[in-house]
């Protein structure tokens, strides 16, 4: 499988290089005038791609089958950190989601993706054959689903806790769970999730200016509305590098959620399309890995990384293109930087980890 390690390190390479030039792109003016450094984004973008570069390196070298040994500690780490940061984390906006160190922040949360994926995957690697029981092999991983997902939403944070999830519940379809008992939580769970959409405003009006974003231009459909008129603005080629008007206060979010609809207006459909077309090839080699990967525990998180680099992926560009409801989602290794991309860094290394010790056994 070493030319499938290539790929995925190449892509990987490609789209981290053009977050890299369109982080400081899509910052750059806001950084000067309101931070008074163009660069401000940029090196701390950076600070986050070494360190996340470093975390795959690790990733890489240390056989990954002994994350299954440590699968339980780790879970449990995880959740520490989702309770910990209720208390003692910096709250932004009336959220609770980050800690800070020494002027950087994380996100535990972005860290909980990888170790839920991992438990899950430990689990049914040991009791694949129980999974069609409710009660021995279904329940186990839903009280730890239900576990994470309230402690995220604790936070708020309905759109990590929506992908972790479809993540574990792709994970467990896959694996043979029946198909009634994951209706059966969808069913249930319908009811919470109407309840906090609505007791939300800000989330109700998500969901309005997704269904007519033009309703409301100045208001709810704002972000929406600038992202397509980027989207349009970029014709076939784009505006060219650095010429976004859209990044001039209209768009929010233009060097996180929303970059990819800078991208579009400075690089074109040509530019959007190859970026589409690259998440493609990494998604599909990926998958590869998982399939040709014997070993139980290394295919159930081979799965689970590809599953939620993909819906992260598909859910962004969703976003910008007004095809999905706002979410809050980063395009994976694209835009600025943080926990999110440390911990995307971290699953590349682990694919590759994979597919290197399959060659080897």
């Amino acid at each position: 499988m070493r030319e499938i390690r290539i790929s995925i390190a190449v892509i990987t390479m490609v789209l981290v290089a053009l977050g890299v030039v369109m982080v400081f792109s899509a910052s750059s003016v806001f950084a000067l005038r309101e931070l008074g450094s163009s660069t401000y984004f940029l090196r701390r973008h950076l600070f986050y791609l070494m360190a996340g570069l470093c975390a795959m390196i690790m990733a890489m070298l240390v056989d990954y089958r002994l994350l299954a040994k440590y699968a339980k500690p780790i879970f449990l780490c995880s959740l520490a950190s989702l309770l910990l940061v209720l208390v003692a984390g910096r709250e932004v906006y009336g959220a609770k989601r980050w800690f800070q160190f020494f002027g950087f922040s994380f996100q535990p949360s972005e860290l909980t993706k990888i170790a839920m994926i991992i438990y899950t995957a430990d689990f049914l690697s040991r009791k694949r054959e129980k999974i069609q029981n409710f009660f021995l092999g279904f329940m186990p991983i839903m009280m730890a689903l239900g576990a994470v997902c309230l402690l995220i939403l604790k936070q708020p944070d309905l759109g990590t806790t929506a992908l972790i999830a479809a993540v574990i519940f792709i994970m467990m379809f896959v694996a043979g769970a029946k198909l009634w008992h994951m209706s059966l939580v969808g069913f249930l769970s319908l009811p919470a999730l109407v309840y906090l959409i609505a007791k939300t405003p800000y989330r109700l009006r998500r969901i309005q200016a997704f269904l007519d974003p033009w309703k409301d231009q100045q208001g709810a459909g704002f972000q929406l509305v600038q992202s397509q008129i980027a989207l349009g603005s970029g014709g076939l080629l784009g505006v060219g590098l650095g010429k976004s008007v859209q990044k001039l206060y209209y768009l929010p979010a233009a060097h996180t959620d929303f970059i990819l609809s800078i991208i579009g207006e400075e690089l074109g459909l040509f530019g959007t399309v190859s970026v589409i077309v690259l998440f493609t090839l990494l998604i599909w080699q990926g998958a590869r890995i998982a399939k040709r990967c014997e070993d139980p525990f290394g295919y159930f998180l081979a799965l689970g990384i590809v599953a939620v680099i993909a819906l992260q992926a598909v859910i962004n560009i969703g976003v910008s293109i007004g095809a999905f409801p706002t979410k809050g989602l980063p395009l994976p290794f694209v835009s600025y930087g943080g926990s999110a991309l440390v911990v995307q860094m971290i699953c590349i290394g682990l694919l590759l980890n994979i597919s290197r010790v399959q060659d080897l056994a």
